[in-house]
């Protein structure tokens, strides 16, 4: 079974417009690291756009599935932050925030008008963001006497390992960074070599 351990996101910020019925509803995709970050841009575009009806977000931050938000800001449930949630999911996006503000243009649009639209603002948010594939990295500790480094490095050179950081007390320390889908390869590989504590 093949592990995924790639994903998306974004350099740096970038902004659309969706129109439909009158209604406009402004995308701003920007970059995060954390919730700190996402709650500053949402402050920003708020005061940007006080005049607005709604200001509604999805976020998906860090590698773990579980850290995600999303927010309807007064819409009927689910119409709003889900789409908005759902493009980043689909697009396999983390350590990104969507904000989606809505000027109303006098004609409801309807729930299902509205999933289109705040899905589309989204979409259209990323148009102009060049997306950067990223690696989901475990860290790998191995520990040798400084005679097998050669056997040690022959491995890091196969794999293309980065190596975080080094440090010798009485044996050779290194902290590797490993992808995900080849953490067990690289481990039996090292656990192969006898002479080598793995942790």
């Amino acid at each position: 079974m093949s592990i995924s351990d790639t994903y998306f996101t974004i350099s740096k910020p970038s902004v659309s417009l969706f129109k439909d019925k009158g209604s406009k509803f402004y995308g701003f995709a920007f970059p995060i690291e954390d919730e700190n970050d996402f709650k500053k841009h949402l402050e920003a575009v708020k005061k940007e756009h006080p005049k607005a009806r709604h200001h509604c977000f999805a976020y998906r931050i860090g590698t773990d599935d579980d850290n995600f938000r999303s927010n309807d800001d007064g819409e009927p449930s689910g119409s709003a932050g889900k789409p908005i949630l759902n493009v980043l999911l689909s697009k396999n996006l983390r350590n990104v925030c969507v904000i989606v503000v809505r000027y109303f243009g006098g004609t409801l649009l309807g729930v299902p008008g509205l999933i289109n639209a705040y899905k589309m603002a989204s979409i259209e948010s990323f148009d102009e963001a060049k997306l950067i594939e990223k690696t989901i990295n475990e860290t790998l500790k191995v520990a040798f006497n400084i005679q097998y480094m050669n056997d040690v490095m022959r491995i890091i050179k196969k794999y293309d390992l980065n190596i975080i950081s080094q440090d010798y007390k009485e044996m050779y320390i290194l902290n590797l960074e490993v992808r995900l889908s080849l953490l067990e390869e690289v481990k039996t590989e090292i656990i192969e070599l006898r002479f080598v504590d793995l942790e």
